[in-house]
């Protein structure tokens, strides 16, 4: 198959080509702005493969997004494309709004438009697999408390309520055009080439580098943490096999409290890096991190 993958030289979208190239047969067209976020370098071990091809469009441009969808013929979508970061959603809303909501939408309306002019066989065999997050949901309350695909939608930041907005666009396409969908809402992802602002890379180099380490509020809030590589290889089952118009949780089982996440980062590091490189603005004296701790 020809698969295109929107965001794909974003973190997860990076995971999910370097899967599909190294352990599949298909051709990947790789569809990024390439913003802030978009590393190139994440896909240097697959640039070369003649089954990957780079497309430099943004997808709230819906002329490019046609001349995409008629140049290369993808048999499926999987859209990972999202401006993702919940600060910058508060400090900037405007561009969640554009970029999750509106690009969506003009992404399904491409894809619309081209699925409904193809044969019977390929028509049938089309899929747009929608990847979202499971912020829509809220807050876990506790440790045991999972996410189900029947948890009611509770958006808290300008990021999720757009990313929830895009999850009912997808599923309205569905049900009112017939476009074959599949949705997945993932937990926290860790692992290679995750961009530095986030808590796990964020933290491990502001202790190497002697910066303090910023955590929200007291760090109480849970979330459960999943390796990308397991994302990817989740992400390309649920595509395969999964049921048309159905959502997929993905998780890892691995529900923790921001300030749980931060202090097993220090005390690896301890024992990874030498006594002679550990730093005064990380290490405390009784072993532990010293934190700076914003007010909320």
């Amino acid at each position: 198959m020809k698969l295109l993958i929107t965001g794909g030289a974003g973190f997860i979208g990076s995971a999910v080509i370097r899967y599909l190239i190294q352990h599949t047969s298909h051709h990947v067209i790789n569809l990024d702005k390439l913003t802030y976020a978009g590393n190139l370098n994440s896909l240097i071990e697959v640039a070369q493969d003649p089954r990957y091809l780079f497309e430099q469009v943004d997808i709230c441009d819906q002329a490019e997004l046609e001349r995409v969808f008629s140049e290369h013929q993808p048999d499926a979508v999987m859209h990972l494309a999202a401006e993702s970061h919940v600060d910058r959603s508060i400090d900037g809303p405007a561009a969640f709004i554009q970029t999750n909501i509106v690009g969506t939408s003009k992404l399904l309306e491409v894809a619309r438009t081209y699925w409904q002019a193809l044969n019977a066989e390929r028509k049938a065999a089309f899929r747009f697999h929608h990847i979202s997050t499971d912020e829509v949901y809220g807050d876990l309350e506790g440790p045991e408390g999972l996410f189900s695909e029947q948890t009611p939608y509770a958006p808290s930041s300008p990021y999720s309520a757009s990313k929830a907005s895009s999850d009912h666009l997808v599923r309205a396409w569905h049900r009112t055009y017939g476009l074959p969908v599949v949705l997945t809402n993932c937990s926290n992802n860790y692992g290679p080439y995750h961009f530095p602002e986030k808590l796990i890379p964020l933290i491990i180099l502001n202790a190497l580098e002697s910066k303090p380490l910023p955590v929200y509020g007291k760090g109480e809030q849970i979330r459960d943490w999943l390796f990308v590589e397991d994302h990817a290889r989740a992400l390309y089952a649920v595509l395969s096999a999964g049921k048309i118009g159905e959502t997929y949780n993905i998780g890892g089982h691995n529900e923790k409290q921001n300030i749980e996440v931060v202090h097993t980062i220090c005390d690896l590091l301890q024992e990874v890096v030498p006594p002679r490189f550990c730093t005064k603005s990380w290490l405390a004296s009784n072993g532990r991190c010293t934190l700076r701790i914003p007010s909320p």
